[in-house]
């Protein structure tokens, strides 16, 4: 999206607002489950993680620590501790959140520098894969989608950020940092 139709924070906050997740809803757990459980086997025990985007309603976290992972919760919305972006983890995830960020090259270069070398980056996001599929997708006329991926952008990142990508589902990839 061209910056001049870049929302500002002020306006986009509200879009975010409106989400009512929470860890009680167990059909949203339903759908973080399909990020966290392909990680999930990847990690040692006790690993350490951040959710990035948690959103107003952190239950990834919550997920993580059911498992016996540590995990904090990063949103520049709704938990805004920049202290965390100067930590590294064994794992990160980012679901439906990437499809938001104004600056993608900063943002992957800041995850890139948050994992520890071997550490993981769970990606979810929606990938339309035709431009016919594209057109029926809701999300794409909504003003905080601003960015949009496709395996063969998800391969360019994984080589300019130093990573080993796996594609593991329709809207869910895992990079590992080299």
């Amino acid at each position: 999206m061209a910056r001049a139709f870049l929302l500002t924070p002020e306006d986009e906050q509200p879009y975010y607002a409106l989400h009512e997740n929470s860890p009680e809803d167990l059909g949203y757990r339903s759908f973080l489950n399909r990020a966290l459980e392909p990680l999930v086997p990847r990690l040692e025990a006790k690993a350490k993680g951040l959710d990035f985007g948690c959103g107003p309603g952190p239950t990834l976290s919550v997920m993580c620590q059911e498992l016996g992972f540590e995990c904090q919760n990063y949103d520049p919305f709704f938990a805004n501790d920049p202290a965390l972006l100067d930590t590294t983890y064994d794992f990160i995830t980012c679901t439906e959140v990437i499809e938001h960020v104004h600056w993608p090259r900063a943002t992957f270069a800041q995850l890139q520098r948050c994992l520890r070398p071997g550490g993981w980056l769970s990606l979810m996001t929606q990938r339309p894969t035709t431009l016919e599929a594209f057109s029926r997708w809701g999300y794409s006329a909504d003003p905080t989608h601003i960015r949009f991926y496709r395996e063969h952008t998800l391969a360019w990142i994984a080589a300019e950020y130093n990573f080993d990508l796996q594609i593991v589902g329709p809207d869910v990839a895992l990079l590992q940092k080299r």
